[in-house]
């Protein structure tokens, strides 16, 4: 196929701010997992695809299956869909008041 570019389940963007490896990051409603540390400005790969452990907002309930979404400004996954963007399923539950949440991200 000739138009083929790559399978995305890694990409490079601009980092919207200085990243760490394995932080969040999402840029317009992109979101993934950054593969390493990038300053604001620089090219950082991103994990758009696979399960990762991330913080979550610590009074939020997890379900396994439930929904689950980014806030940009807290850097956490949440429950609550207004003014976040989806990121994919909680593969584990996680209770109040866990830090963290393991997430299937969807594409």
């Amino acid at each position: 196929m000739k138009n083929f570019v790559q399978k995305g389940e890694a990409i490079t963007v601009a980092a919207p701010a200085a990243v760490a490896s394995g932080e969040g990051v999402l840029v317009g409603a992109l979101f993934g997992v950054a593969s390493g540390d990038a300053a604001s400005g620089e090219d950082v790969t991103i994990q758009t695809l696979g399960v990762f452990e991330l913080p979550k907002a610590s009074t939020d309930v997890v379900t396994v299956g439930a929904a689950v979404y980014w806030d940009a400004t807290e850097g956490e996954v949440t429950v609550t869909a207004t003014d976040n963007t989806f990121i994919g399923h909680a593969v584990a539950a996680a209770g109040n008041p866990s830090g963290t949440a393991r997430v299937r991200l969807s594409v």
